[in-house]
């Protein structure tokens, strides 16, 4: 019996061997730090397939963690289960870096608040009148937590990674509005880790249609929030039941996503993982 090792709100962490690990996206979702009770059909397939999709095109900026993502490439007893199919990478164990990079090249959403009240985000003030300009920030009390040495390193690659994808997905016309990466030690080197440049991880707007100043529509999770705000959810447990029609525009708006940035229907990434008809 596989061991699970941790368990986050989407993704399940087992333990492979000492240096290595298989991390399973599922389809679970959370809003407001609460995983809501309906699953989302797919959408840990989208996670696996854009983060794969991203690190093969960021590994010249900084090393990750991935070994393989097909079954043939799991050892027994992931090898033989078919559900893992599209969702489960195997990855090198890495001293995960306890903190999370930002990096915001559109101010929205709760870096969108901070500066509306106060005209800083994260504690650092920026220039007044801003409504949509490329800006990457950090929080500048990650120095305290890492060490100024470090601080610098991780804002340097989390902003050329940014950059990377913001190029990349803009091509395909899609604003990578902000993310978030993950970084950790393996053998003593800087590596990218956990997921990168998915819906879950990303604000992603459609550049045909982006407007500075006012909301923005979203290929990711915004749905499901506007749904619960409205539904009247104080966003303290248990959360409300998703209706059908919710679910089903959220897991279309999550295949979107990989569509519209990787060029590739989703199916075919769904065939080439080797996933049955479900």
């Amino acid at each position: 019996m596989a061991e699970l090792a941790a368990q986050g709100k989407v993704r399940d962490l087992y333990d492979v061997d000492d240096d290595r690990l298989l991390l399973v996206a599922t389809d679970r979702i959370s809003a407001f730090d609460v995983v809501l009770p309906d699953a989302i059909p797919n959408k840990g397939r989208v996670l696996t397939g854009l983060s794969l999709f991203w690190f093969e095109r960021t590994a010249d900026l900084v090393p990750n963690h991935v070994v393989g993502a097909s079954l043939a490439e799991f050892p027994a007893p992931f090898s033989d289960d078919a559900g893992l199919a599209g969702r489960a990478t195997l990855v090198r164990r890495a001293r995960v870096i306890p903190m999370e990079c930002v990096v915001r090249g559109y101010l929205s959403g709760s870096g969108w608040a901070q500066y509306r009240e106060g005209g800083a985000v994260c504690g650092i003030p920026l220039a007044a009148g801003l409504t949509g300009h490329d800006l990457p920030l950090t929080p500048e009390e990650a120095r305290s937590l890492v060490g100024a040495g470090l601080y610098e390193r991780l804002r340097e690659v989390a902003v050329g990674i940014y950059e990377r994808i913001a190029a990349t997905a803009l091509d395909a016309g899609v604003i990578v509005a902000d993310t978030k990466f993950e970084f950790g030690f393996i053998d003593g080197d800087l590596a990218l880790i956990d997921e990168v440049g998915t819906p879950d991880s990303s604000r992603f707007w459609p550049a045909d249609v982006y407007e500075p100043g006012r909301a923005q529509p979203s290929f990711d999770k915004q749905f499901v929030r506007d749904w619960l705000d409205a539904s009247g959810w104080d966003h303290e447990p248990p959360p409300p039941t998703l209706p059908a029609d919710v679910i089903a525009r959220t897991a279309a708006t999550y295949a979107e996503a990989y569509e519209r940035l990787t060029g590739e229907p989703f199916v075919d990434y769904l065939r080439r993982a080797g996933v049955e008809n479900e």
